[in-house]
């Protein structure tokens, strides 16, 4: 069983693959004094949801408590693109970006690894593209009364691409040519599990689960020696079902798909994920793509950068890169899943 502490409140998870360790260690036999304690709360318009696997200790408990809250509080407010004080928001406001900014060490890796994925993926994945998910509504901006017309998305699309940032890594530094609107709510939640990891990890604790909106990272086993498992969910609009199990032991999976978040309009159906190449939701037929990697913030990059392509050119450059992949694609049967040769060893019986 897992115990609670710490929080009042006991949040079902909401993302696109439920973490199973919940309902798992109810099962499991735990050696006496190893217990698996659950501490979670609210966090970036989302939940945050970390078992640890230690020996019961309130104190430590409470301190590992308040250190998480702090962690996630840094990155909100360096990151936050709804913090009008963050970090992030003072660059996007700047009059003039084309100078050299000052920026902080976090940022600054959250940025090297954006400009990474958007190199590998051609674009597919890219930060600059804000402007565009606000004018479609799903920013911090509120949803528009009309569709985007072509002249308004082709005016952004014109100034906006990742090649327009640049980054200096000694001390820190970032600058745009034209300015722009940085977003990094495709990568920031990622690097928040990475980052609670590492102070985790820091104070001791070997065994463990993050898991922040869906996206996780695991490390060690769970108490009796068995890998953490964790569900890719089926992408069924208003209901819970899994699709397929994963076993983990020291990675992390991050899954992307359009079937949360969307709005209609007009009999159409708008995905929150926009292709910046033209600027518009995606209408492919791949439903959801989950991806393993050795840290959270690349594999969210990733999955939301295939979501993008689509299945065909998604699954091609994964196998390719040796990535390990999980692509749910929409049928005239219903949903056909495949994943990449890398993605096989994580498959739980």
């Amino acid at each position: 069983m897992t115990f609670s502490v710490l929080r009042p409140v006991r949040v079902v998870l909401a993302s696109a693959f439920l973490v199973l360790a919940v309902a798992a260690l109810a099962g499991c036999s735990f050696e006496e004094e190893e217990k698996v304690w659950e501490i979670s709360g609210p966090v970036f318009g989302t939940q945050y949801h970390i078992n640890v696997v230690l020996k019961e200790d309130q104190d430590r408990l409470e301190n590992l408590a308040n250190g998480i809250e702090e962690v996630l509080e840094d990155i909100d407010a360096s990151m936050s693109t709804w913090r009008n004080d963050s970090e992030l928001s003072r660059f996007n406001r700047l009059d003039d970006q084309s100078k050299w900014t000052g920026i902080s060490r976090s940022l600054y890796e959250v940025l090297a690894t954006a400009k990474k994925v958007s190199e590998l993926t051609g674009g597919a994945f890219d930060v600059t593209v804000g402007p565009v998910v606000n004018l479609w509504g799903f920013g911090p901006d509120a949803r528009p009364e009309e569709v985007p017309t072509e002249d308004e998305l082709s005016s952004l699309l014109a100034v906006i691409g990742h090649d327009k940032l640049a980054l200096k890594d000694e001390p820190p530094a970032l600058r745009a040519d034209p300015n722009q609107y940085i977003d990094l709510s495709a990568i920031a939640k990622g690097y928040g599990v990475d980052a609670v990891s590492r102070f985790i990890e820091s104070e001791g604790i070997s065994a463990f689960l993050v898991e922040i909106g869906g996206e996780v990272r695991v490390s060690g086993r769970k108490p009796g020696g068995e890998a953490w498992r964790l569900a890719i969910e089926a992408p069924v609009t208003g209901r819970r079902q899994i699709n397929r199990v994963v076993a983990l032991e020291d990675q992390a999976m991050a899954t992307s798909g359009d079937y949360r978040n969307y709005y209609e309009s007009e009999g159409k159906r708008f995905s929150h994920t926009i292709d910046p190449k033209s600027g518009k939701p995606i209408t492919h037929h791949l439903a959801s793509v989950s991806v393993i990697a050795e840290d959270c913030m690349t594999a969210d990059a990733l999955a939301t950068a295939f979501n993008v392509m689509g299945y065909e050119q998604a699954q091609e450059l994964a196998t390719r890169e040796n990535i390990a992949a999980y692509f749910i694609v929409r049928g005239e049967g219903g949903f056909q899943t495949d994943y990449t040769p890398a993605f096989s060893s994580f498959l739980a019986n």
